[in-house]
């Protein structure tokens, strides 16, 4: 990981208050700007990924005169800070690809049915609803798959993501 340590100085040298200190650094190659400017100067490409770009460029600290603040970046580019900082991250943690495209989920939602426990809530949904009932509410069939023992325990939420 790059760090960075800097404090705001007035002209006459004084410290007038300590910065916080940037956690993800972005410092370019000149491949990798080359490579950001073409994608943000030609052709088709989607919005985030020519936002990210832009973020990149600008904030790159081998530029003349370094990398611009995220607060000037989030003003120019009208993107949150932070956005940018995620995007920083990105770029640190997971190179020129994972900075430019979009996060993709971590993890997929595990199903809490089985095949047999949804076949069964199937053959519950199409049955007569109980007397009375005009039709099945989800709780209705949580309630009726409990009380069938196809299952321990289940919300109206999870019927109704089945």
């Amino acid at each position: 990981m790059r760090s960075a340590h800097s404090s705001k100085l007035i002209a006459d040298g004084e410290k007038l208050a300590q910065m916080p200190k940037k956690k993800y650094i972005v410092t370019l190659t000149d491949e990798e700007r080359a490579e950001l400017e073409k994608l943000v100067n030609k052709g088709k490409n989607p919005a985030d990924k020519v936002n990210h770009a832009r973020i990149l460029l600008l904030a790159d600290t081998n530029q003349s005169g370094g990398g611009w603040k995220d607060r000037d970046i989030s003003q120019a580019l009208k993107i949150s800070v932070a956005t940018i900082e995620r995007v920083r991250q990105r770029l640190v943690e997971e190179g020129l690809e994972g900075a430019l495209g979009r996060k993709t989920p971590q993890k997929k939602r595990q199903h809490r049915l089985d095949g047999k426990q949804e076949a069964h809530l199937i053959a519950l949904t199409c049955s007569s609803p109980p007397d009375g009932q005009g039709r099945w509410t989800l709780r209705m069939l949580a309630e009726q798959m409990v009380a069938l023992d196809h299952v321990q325990t289940v919300s109206h939420e999870t019927i109704r993501q089945t």
